[in-house]
């Protein structure tokens, strides 16, 4: 199969001819029932919508090639236009706990995450509007969220310091909000597990409701907003704050890691709030959170170890949400429908895969390697899945997951109480973790900066994979197209790796390997 035709057309990227990928649109549509109404882009304008927003994507592992186009035919379905613009839905039905236009802050981050290396941009720019100085507002904080930081994430793809600095002022406020209600004298933050998103967890609400807890999500996330703050105070030309936001950021990251790190367990736990000031004994997936946002020293790495052991996380649908090893680690149907006392949750997985890629990248260590990234991303893939009761399977993304069978927990135990079609089916679709930015950001190695280089470090082990191609990405007004072919037969150019600006090889090696490119 040529993957390059003699002239360029609207179906064409510089490498990969995108008609070839619409069978799996097509396939995704007829198999769906769009039991909800979608956003602005139905199944009908899907195919359109995509082939002119996303990056396509080209390998060996055509199951994880099909997640990829899955994912992002789910994200369309969420963009939905409003009186106060562009907002991002994370479930498709309007549910009792979002705000106005159906969104919720929980997962509002991933939604920055993933959506920004659409080529348009303006959805996410409405989306920041929404929640910093709309409706949204109202609502923010009914969730841990990092929203600075996923601004400025964005904003590392599409270039827009006027954005930022329009926005600084309520970014400020909102991280004086979180400094006044939820952090005390031991300069801790402090956070419910159910607004951390994470209800039913054995170091929160079980068995207690509503524990609240000194926890390293939340925590992590305000050290990421605080160094957001102080980059963006940076490009402001604000040298006051500037250094004000680093102080603040360099305080919380130090107690982070000194009052969080449990040294005897090797480590992030929780301490509940009950005067005792002790560690929770329960190992939790969160507990990986920090290297989200490169906050641990190089000696906390030994934490990964625990990452692939069966005895802790690893599980076939995995990882669990909770060491598979605690007394109160539990697979059940009973109760709430969304507990995060061991069932694995795609939220929770897509921030490990990417603190994991952050490890791999930016420490020295030896406990996890490129082959341990890509066995947990293929996991995670596979478990895009769902048989019917018709015997029929076909790709799926719901709420929490068996991680043992690959059944979709919520949707079961609402089935089996009786429920309407239309509440059993609130999750599909279900906008609450990121996948494709793992693909983009992690696997292929696109890591942009403020700054106008990009580093590109693929996770991909050598010898891995024969070829595969990431075409057409607009990267800072740039077209950017990476492919490796092993014999020059996949893609009828060159062997070897090549990475292409507008057309144009910037950099070429005989095998994928670590670059640097200049984007002025």
């Amino acid at each position: 199969m040529l993957y390059m035709t003699a002239t360029c057309n609207l179906v064409c990227g510089q490498v990969l001819n995108k008609s070839f990928y619409k069978h799996y649109i097509d396939n995704f549509n007829q198999h769906d029932h769009e039991n909800y109404q979608p956003g602005d882009f139905n199944n009908k304008k899907a195919w359109s919508f995509l082939k002119a927003n996303i990056p396509f994507f080209d390998c060996p592992d055509k199951q994880l090639e099909k997640t990829y186009y899955f994912r992002w035919w789910t994200y369309r379905k969420h963009i939905r236009n409003t009186p106060e613009g562009y907002v991002i839905t994370e479930f498709l039905p309007d549910v009792p706990w979002a705000g106005k236009y159906n969104a919720i802050s929980c997962a509002a981050p991933h939604h920055f995450m993933e959506g920004r290396w659409l080529k348009e941009g303006n959805y996410l720019k409405e989306y920041a509007n929404y929640w910093l100085t709309g409706a949204g507002k109202l609502t923010l904080r009914k969730y841990s969220v990092w929203i600075a930081d996923a601004l400025v994430n964005y904003t590392n793809v599409h270039p827009d310091d006027a954005l930022l600095h329009e926005l600084f002022p309520y970014l400020e406020q909102n991280f004086r909000q979180w400094e006044k209600g939820h952090r005390d004298s031991t300069g801790l933050f402090w956070q419910t597990d159910n607004a951390d998103g994470m209800e039913v967890s054995i170091s929160g609400s079980y068995p207690n409701a509503d524990t609240k807890g000194y926890r390293a999500t939340l925590n992590s996330y305000m050290y990421a907003e605080a160094k957001a703050l102080m980059q963006i105070s940076l490009s402001l030309k604000d040298p006051l704050k500037t250094s004000y936001y680093q102080k603040v950021a360099d305080s919380v990251r130090e107690n982070i890691n000194q009052k969080l790190w449990d040294n005897q367990a090797q480590f992030y736990k929780v301490i509940p709030l009950n005067n005792r000031m002790a560690f929770s004994r329960s190992y939790e997936l969160h507990g990986y959170t920090p290297w989200y946002f490169n906050i641990p020293p190089a000696a906390y790495s030994i934490a990964w170890k625990y990452l692939m052991d069966p005895r802790y996380f690893y599980a076939p649908y995995g990882p669990t949400s909770a060491a598979r090893n605690d007394p109160d680690f539990k697979i059940s149907y009973q109760g709430h429908e969304c507990q995060w006392n061991g069932p694995s949750w795609p939220f929770a997985t897509s921030i490990t895969l990417t603190a994991m890629a952050n490890l791999l990248n930016n420490y020295q260590q030896s406990y996890l390697s490129k082959a341990d990234f890509v066995r947990l991303l293929t996991i995670y893939s596979r478990s895009h899945r769902i048989t019917l009761e018709n015997g029929q399977s076909q790709p799926w993304i719901d709420e929490d997951l068996n991680p043992f069978t690959g059944d979709w927990i919520a949707r079961t135990v609402l089935k089996k109480a009786g429920h309407d079609e239309q509440a059993v089916e609130r999750g599909k679709d279900y906008n609450h973790s990121t996948f494709n930015d793992i693909i983009i950001n992690d696997l292929i190695g696109v890591r942009p900066a403020a700054t106008a280089n990009v580093i590109i470090s693929p996770l991909i082990p050598a010898n891995k994979w024969d070829y595969y191609c990431l075409d057409d990405l607009n990267l800072k007004h740039k077209r950017i197209s990476i492919f490796y072919d092993k014999t020059g037969l996949r893609y009828h150019r060159h062997k070897g790796y090549y990475i292409l600006i507008n057309g144009k090889t910037v950099f070429k090696a005989n095998t994928p390997k670590r670059a640097v490119l200049d984007l002025k």
